[in-house]
């Protein structure tokens, strides 16, 4: 009975709260949820598999490369998916995908290589869903910027933190490195039940949220290409541009210890934890002060302006590293964070931030997950080039490389975005 009364005095509550303590609710459940899901995704990419290859391809790199494919498939299913799931099945969507997740991390442990490289691609399958199921509970709302942003300092955090508890896993318990990611999942099983129980009590937008950012409703396939025939060419130019940074981005994320092992901290278990943490909270700071500007199509704007810089700060602390003016962890800090700065925005604020701009009655579900399904794309594209095309290439030398590309590439198709949208966007606000 007790349990019976738990829920509506929850919602209750939080339906009362004022918006203060209601989005500090929003972003530490929708945080946490996020956070458990990295533990069922990232933990593999802390070990190396020194010595293992197959079809002349390292093993790590194929294993990196199957669960972003099925990352990407996901990505392309959730177009449609996302869009269009019911908000009463959320939560159960959400348990059910990170279970099959956790179940194939089983079989990869159980299975002898190369034949368990099947179950990572079947493992990232289901976890491209999660982002967009989180993020619905959160768009749509005056907050929506300062919600998102923290729901991304979830993904900067724990890729470092989840890695941090693999590596532990492997030097303490003695585990390897096939077991290590099952049993680092199992060990956030808990946290991910009680997060996902406490979002899922989290009170719809009120009406104040809806006159700020429209109505969020599902889209169908005619409202999809209705919206993006409206928009195509910057959709286009932003879409392209974050093919490029998703690949630098998963480059980064999944081949991180080979790189700090290139820049001697291969021995340091919390490198990975300590170098994203001030990364993340700046991130917050910068895109949660967006909230601030009540004008979408002022605030549309600004983002391009943003992103412009911070793909900007990708390159100039790469020269300045390469010139020894920063040491090694102040370069990689830096990097990470031009490089979120960029990159968090296309996972929520960007298109939300659009629809609002544009006063377009839908779910930015679509457009994240459009992105995001051709951002992996990029990804693929990378992990292949770096095998047949750089194989002699260092790790740390692809990086650097890639970084200069990324700075150059994201100030010409950001900028040209801009221009696209600039004149729109006056023709919208005349009518407001």
């Amino acid at each position: 009975m007790r349990g019976h009364h738990l829920k509506p005095m929850i919602k209750k509550n939080l339906e009362k709260s004022s918006g203060f303590w209601l989005s500090v609710y929003a972003i530490s459940t929708a945080f946490g949820v996020y956070f458990c899901m990295y533990a069922f995704r990232k933990p593999f990419s802390v070990a190396t598999f020194v010595g293992l290859s197959f079809w002349g391809v390292d093993y790590k790199i194929l294993l990196v490369l199957a669960q972003v494919l099925g990352y990407m498939l996901s990505k392309f299913m959730g177009i449609r998916f996302i869009s269009g799931m019911p908000k009463e099945k959320r939560a159960f969507f959400l348990l059910a995908l990170i279970g099959l997740a956790e179940l194939s991390l089983l079989f990869f442990a159980l299975v002898s290589p190369p034949y368990n490289i099947f179950f990572l691609f079947l493992n990232g399958i289901p976890l491209g869903m999660v982002w967009g199921i989180v993020f619905s509970y959160l768009e749509g709302r005056n907050t929506s910027e300062v919600l998102g942003a923290g729901l991304s300092g979830s993904f900067i955090v724990s890729s470092g933190a989840v890695k941090s508890v693999g590596k532990f896993v492997m030097d303490s318990w003695g585990l390897s490195e096939f077991w290590m990611p099952f049993v680092s999942g199992l060990l956030f099983v808990i946290p991910l039940l009680i997060f996902t129980y406490l979002l899922n009590e989290l009170p719809p937008p009120t009406e104040q949220d809806i006159r700020a950012r429209t109505q969020r409703e599902p889209m169908n396939a005619s409202g999809r290409r209705e919206f993006f025939l409206a928009y195509w060419g910057g959709l286009a130019l932003l879409v392209g541009f974050y093919m490029f940074l998703t690949a630098f981005r998963d480059f980064r994320d999944n081949f991180m210890a080979e790189i700090w092992q290139a820049l001697g901290y291969e021995k340091s278990v919390y490198i990975f934890t300590t170098t994203e943490i001030p990364i993340a909270v700046i991130v917050l700071l910068v895109w949660g002060g967006m909230m601030l500007i009540k004008n979408n199509q002022k605030a549309f704007m600004i983002y391009h302006w943003m992103i412009m810089l911070s793909v900007l700060l990708v390159g100039l602390s790469t020269f300045l590293y390469q010139v020894a003016l920063l040491n090694p962890v102040w370069w990689m800090i830096l990097v990470g964070l031009g490089l979120y700065v960029a990159y968090v925005p296309f996972g929520c604020l960007l298109f939300d931030r659009m629809l609002a701009a544009f006063r377009y009655p839908g779910t930015a579900g679509f457009m994240i997950y459009m992105a995001d399904a051709f951002g992996y794309l990029g990804s693929v594209g990378i992990l292949l080039y770096k095998n047949f095309g750089q194989a002699n290439l260092s790790w740390l030398d692809f990086f650097i490389y890639s970084a200069y590309f990324l700075c150059l590439i994201g100030l010409l198709m950001i900028g040209a975005s801009a221009l696209y949208f600039r004149p729109r966007l006056r023709a919208i606000s005349r009518t407001i």
